[in-house]
């Protein structure tokens, strides 16, 4: 099995995503976790660039990183200057790291307009620069920035500026698609063409624009590239960087190219949930391979079919990434997906019991009228409880009031007022939020404190609205969403309504009745 190295630069590349600004303590974290991976190689930053960078690389010295080899990044030379004197030569130096990656030009265009140097210079500028760092003990890694680009304008010489890097001791030679532009079936015939003219390994990095960055980057390891670079999630500047969460089972259970231990493989969708939440990104659900809808399975037909092989709708076994199959429950459904989903949530039903179809019946009715019961897992167990009659009632609502004063001012103030029964008492309990909703949940929450002090162990996460019939106008009925965490887990409910409000107090309900119900 030829062995692929994994080249993760999702604090540099991946930091120049819009949304995403991580500290140098997130930085530390995210480093550390890509080594217990077992990522090849970690681009930490530019130190060149920036303070936040070079504090990154004095502090990744005391994190006991124990596989990954830190990488510090930087350009070539300026023209016309010593490299021995150049400010970014010198703050790679600085970092301290055994291996650096350089980017150069290769793309005569590049050359001339952004440089403003002559082509003969540019060569000598990536000569110098690789020589120099290689003298000082550094293993270089040179990043032929544009080289796709710069092949397709100008190929002899584009050839020429790797030919450069190779001569000075460039231990391996990365192509970048650095725009994102280039097709597979370029990616394959310019390879070709720089293996015959060069002998130094060689790397591939691509960017997401024309959405083929791990296509391309797939497409260079078959034409023998050993090096590939990439982001975690995808994340990068524009459409963002190939998706190593993508490349990495790719390349090692369907082209049996060795990159990580098994064991290891099965940490795919923790790390990639792990660098999410430090980068205060939400997954996208649909991603492949570590995404929560990876493996769900909504349409009847499909369920009926995985219950028989899970080969029908599933192109591999989701536990090699550490990902799981779920059945998820829809009006598109049938009895088999509630009964599955039932399994799930340890309650006995049977396919063709009268309670599965009651409670098919009334998910279909609920669907018709807004309600989604694919995103909001709790309303779903809670109604099933509800049908089958094992529901408790914790507590029962007398009386719920809200108002919102002073709107158009800068500070309007929501008031919540909530009378109920819980455990044989009334309570009657009023509190202000930041918003109707934030007051109610205040309000709901105090009134049954003294009865289930449990409710201080949790709080509101997240928070989703989507209009059902827009062509309602105004009148239009809302989905609410009300997602609510504790210490272990989080959990979604849904309301729908055409008062807003009155869809919030139903989700934020159902939010706490879960609660109660898990304990």
């Amino acid at each position: 099995m030829r062995q692929v190295l994994l080249y993760d630069t999702t604090l540099r590349d991946g930091s120049q995503s819009e949304g995403i600004s991580l500290s140098v303590h997130d930085k530390v974290l995210i480093a550390k976790k890509l080594d217990e991976f077992g990522m090849h190689y970690i681009e930490g930053g530019w130190p060149g660039s920036n303070p936040k960078d070079l504090a990154f690389f004095k502090e990744i010295k005391k994190a006991g990183i124990r596989r990954a080899k830190i990488a510090a990044f930087g350009s070539t030379r300026k023209a016309h200057a010593r490299v021995s004197e150049d400010a970014n030569v010198k703050a790679l130096l600085e970092a301290e790291t055994k291996t650096v990656t350089i980017f150069g030009k290769s793309w005569d265009f590049h050359v001339t307009e952004v440089f403003r140097t002559s082509l003969k210079e540019n060569l000598q500028m990536i000569h110098d620069t690789v020589h120099y760092l290689k003298s000082k003990k550094r293993e270089v890694i040179y990043d032929a920035e544009h080289f796709f680009d710069g092949f397709l304008a100008n190929p002899d010489y584009a050839i020429k500026t790797l030919q450069q890097a190779a001569r000075a001791g460039a231990s391996n030679i990365t192509l970048c698609d650095t725009n994102g532009g280039t097709l597979p079936h370029q990616i394959r015939h310019a390879i070709l063409r720089v293996k015959r003219s060069v002998k130094v390994p060689l790397g591939i990095h691509c960017h997401n624009d024309s959405e083929l960055g791990v296509a391309n980057s797939i497409q260079a390891v078959g034409e023998g590239v050993s090096l590939v670079q990439g982001t975690v999630n995808g994340y990068g500047e524009r459409c963002g960087n190939a998706n190593l969460m993508s490349i990495i089972p790719i390349l090692q259970l369907k082209m049996k190219r060795k990159c990580l231990p098994v064991s290891k493989l099965r940490e795919l969708a923790p790390v990639s949930h792990y660098v999410a939440e430090i980068c205060n990104m939400p997954l996208m659900t649909s991603q492949p391979f570590t995404g929560r809808s990876a493996f769900a399975h909504k349409g009847g037909v499909h369920i009926n079919a995985m219950m028989k092989n899970s080969k029908t709708y599933e192109h591999m076994d989701p536990r090699l990434v550490g990902n799981h199959r779920r059945y998820l429950v829809s009006e598109l459904g049938g009895k088999t997906n509630i009964m599955l989903k039932a399994r799930e949530l340890q309650l006995d039903l049977e396919k063709e019991s009268p309670e599965t179809r009651k409670i098919l019946s009334e998910i279909q009715r609920l669907e018709s009228e807004g309600y989604q019961f694919e995103a909001a897992e709790a309303s779903f167990e809670l109604l099933v409880h509800r049908l089958m009659g094992k529901s408790k009632k914790f507590f029962e609502i007398k009386k719920v009031a809200v108002r919102t004063e002073n709107i158009g001012d800068t500070t309007p103030t929501s008031i919540a007022e909530v009378k109920l029964t819980a455990k044989g008492l009334e309570h009657l309990k009023a509190a202000e939020g930041d918003g109707p909703v934030n007051a109610l949940d205040h309000a709901l929450r105090e009134a049954l404190r003294s009865s289930y002090p449990i409710v201080d162990q949790i709080h509101l996460t997240d928070y989703k609205v989507r209009v059902v019939n827009s062509e309602a106008g105004t009148a239009a009925k809302v989905r609410v969403f009300i997602e609510f965490q504790d210490q272990d887990k989080a959990w979604t409910t849904v309301g729908v309504n055409e008062n807003i409000i009155e869809a919030s107090w139903r989700a934020l309900v159902e939010a706490i009745e879960y609660k109660l119900l898990k304990g």
